[in-house]
């Protein structure tokens, strides 16, 4: 039903550009988000009618009063009757305040077993008019030791146009991410363009790019025989999900999302 929903909406639609070197699994369909993955999250913002508020760094969460007192990086600490973590795991555990009592041994036990990929992702983005001459949309790379994945990012999206230029999207393996996690961006950055450069050597000169650090990419080992949340406290309720509870693909995000759902339902 998310998947009609969604394709109804036109926020994802069936994948018809060629990728190379992708597994398909029977049975299993592929779609993609034309506007980009934050237009799934967007969707389901709005329908919710949630005022958000972005760029808040939690750094505690206490008890105050019989609520969670949830404090940031900038700004007064705030009050709530429910707190939902959806961060990777490892950041919930590195949460100060009166969480840090909550959470019991065997919790955190189930907690700290929980393990993710890193890798890079870089973004390189051309003027208008500009064409990047290859028969594929995305490729995935097996015999480079630095790139695993390589996308034409609006060619993937069918959604070619004269007025924007195209973007190339390259993700890194799984164990350059974990060699390099702490060098020098700028050092990384130029790592990635020479093995991009032998792959790819007709690529034209890009007008920008963007190298991002992608510390916790996708869930490796969620935590054990887990129902897609946690319950860290009952009254108030403070409680965990997210991708790290079930695994990283959307289904996995829906399935956490449900079960987080049905928690907070029976506590209202």
């Amino acid at each position: 039903s998310f998947y009609e929903e969604l394709l109804s909406h036109g926020v994802l639609k069936p994948l018809t550009a060629p990728v190379e070197g992708m597994v398909v699994r029977e049975g299993s369909c592929n779609y993609v988000a034309p506007q980009g993955m934050s237009s799934v999250v967007k969707y389901y913002l709005k329908q919710s009618g949630a005022d958000v508020f972005y760029e808040q760094h939690v750094t505690h969460i206490s008890l105050r009063d019989g609520k969670w007192e949830v404090s940031r990086k900038v700004g007064l600490p705030e009050q709530f009757d429910i707190v939902i973590l959806t961060i990777p795991v490892p950041q919930i555990l590195q949460l100060q305040g009166d969480i840090v009592n909550v959470i019991n041994e065997s919790q955190k036990q189930q907690l700290e077993s929980v393990s993710y990929s890193s890798r890079y992702a870089l973004g390189l983005f051309y003027e208008a008019g500009t064409r990047i001459d290859v028969p594929w949309a995305a490729q995935y790379i097996t015999d480079n030791p630095c790139i695993r994945f390589i996308s034409i990012d609006n060619k993937k999206r069918n959604i070619e146009s004269p007025e924007v230029g195209p973007s190339l999207v390259v993700h890194t393996t799984v164990t350059f991410g974990s060699e390099y996690l702490d060098s020098d961006p700028a050092e990384v950055q130029q790592i990635i363009l020479s093995h991009l450069e032998r792959i790819v050597p007709s690529l034209p000169k890009p007008s920008s790019i963007k190298c991002h650090k992608w510390r916790y990419s996708q869930v490796t080992k969620a935590v054990p025989n887990c129902p897609g949340q946690m319950i860290l406290h009952t009254q108030p309720l403070l409680i965990c999900g997210g991708d790290g509870f079930t695994r990283s693909n959307f289904d996995g995000c829906i399935e956490s999302a449900m079960s987080l759902a049905e928690a907070v339902k029976s506590h209202l």
